[in-house]
């Protein structure tokens, strides 16, 4: 018998740290994990580059908490920032600083991965934003990521805020997610047949010396490896919190819909995986412009009839998780734009990426400074 999962929610957020006279990135995680540990204790961590720091909320029951979490960390965090002259700012990819220029973090992890991933490593200059939601029970937690695939492209497309790269406008929408896939074990998963498909799939990396540990899985929707979750890992990171919000309860509410579908014996239909990945690169390219696949109608359909299906097939899980508003709060996405929209539109009226930098930072701070 299937019974609901918690459905509790955790975000992780990858912050830039900029130089606000520069408005270039600046390598100073290390001077922040020695005062942010005594307010934030493990929820703030350093990534792979020094000029990157990651938080990670409290474990929450609804997507209220969600908001007040975000917002609190990103307040303690840019105080904290503030004190050492520096600002934090949410997006994808920095529109400017270089890669080349970076100073990977000096621990063993980082050191390790650097050594292993070489060239392509040394290019992880990128922002996204996690998102779990809780499934104890292992067996569902498979098939609803088998499901849930088929819909990340489209939270992907309302995600995006990295058009830029070392200062040139990419022609995409999210270039972190190109930089990303660059790695080992990244992109959409492959379907599982059952819990123990999983496990013998890690098994065999682990024994053939692919990988030490399943966090070196890096999908784009995954199962967490300490956690009983299901960890959304595609998102750009939001530039404004209530995109955040938004993108956390659309995520949330697809498993709530999942796991109500097979609740009634029924389930979404499994689509190949090379199929979904298409709908991913037009999510990529073209954000909330394009048009993704429909693949029961073999046609395509423009991202905002998609996302308003969405939003029906939802309608019925999302009073009971109290996320109605938050979820449609994509029609406002839909209206303003995403912030690669908004960014875009920032560098075509000024010419100026460090004018985009102002405006990620002015974003990030919005509605709660």
């Amino acid at each position: 018998m299937v019974r609901m999962p918690s459905l509790t929610l955790g975000i992780e957020e990858e912050y830039q740290i900029i130089d606000p006279e520069t408005r270039e990135l600046k390598s100073y995680i290390q001077q922040f994990l020695e005062k942010g540990r005594v307010v934030l204790r493990d929820q703030i961590k350093p990534e792979f580059m020094q000029s990157q720091v990651e938080v990670g909320s409290h474990i929450c029951q609804n997507i209220q908490e969600v908001r007040q979490e975000i917002i609190r960390l990103r307040r303690l965090v840019s105080q904290l920032a503030r004190e050492h002259g520096l600002v934090i700012a949410a997006a994808g990819t920095h529109p400017f600083s270089s890669w080349e220029t970076q100073e990977i973090t000096a621990f063993d992890r980082y050191y390790g991965l650097a050594e292993d991933l070489q060239g392509v490593g040394r290019r992880l200059l990128i922002f996204g934003m996690h998102v779990h939601v809780g499934i104890e029970d292992k067996e569902l937690l498979i098939d609803v990521m088998n499901q849930a695939r088929y819909f990340v492209p489209h939270i992907l497309a309302l995600s995006t805020s990295s058009p830029f790269w070392a200062g040139r406008d990419t022609g995409l929408k999210s270039y972190r997610s190109i930089v990303f896939e660059m790695l080992p074990r990244t992109g959409l998963p492959p379907a599982f047949q059952s819990w123990a498909d999983y496990q013998d799939f890690v098994d065999t990396l682990i024994q053939t010396g692919c990988i030490d540990d399943p966090t070196k899985i890096w999908w784009d929707i995954r199962p967490h490896p300490k956690f009983p979750t299901l960890e959304f890992r595609i998102a750009d990171i939001c530039t404004k919190v209530e995109e955040a919000v938004t993108v956390a309860a659309l995520f949330q509410a697809v498993v709530a819909k999942l796991v109500k579908l097979r609740m009634q014996n029924q389930s979404w239909r499994h689509y190949r995986h090379h199929l979904i990945t298409e709908n991913k690169w037009r999510a990529v390219r073209y954000g909330i412009q394009g048009k993704l696949i429909d693949f029961g109608k073999r046609a395509e359909v423009p991202l905002p009839d998609l996302i308003d299906e969405l939003v029906e097939l939802l309608d019925d899980v999302v009073d009971e998780l109290g996320s109605r508003r938050e979820v449609e709060n994509v029609y406002t996405i839909l209206k303003e734009g995403t912030s690669a929209d908004r960014q875009l539109e920032t560098y075509r009226r000024t010419g100026d990426l460090k004018a985009v930098v102002d405006q990620i930072v002015a974003e990030t701070h919005e509605g709660w400074e």
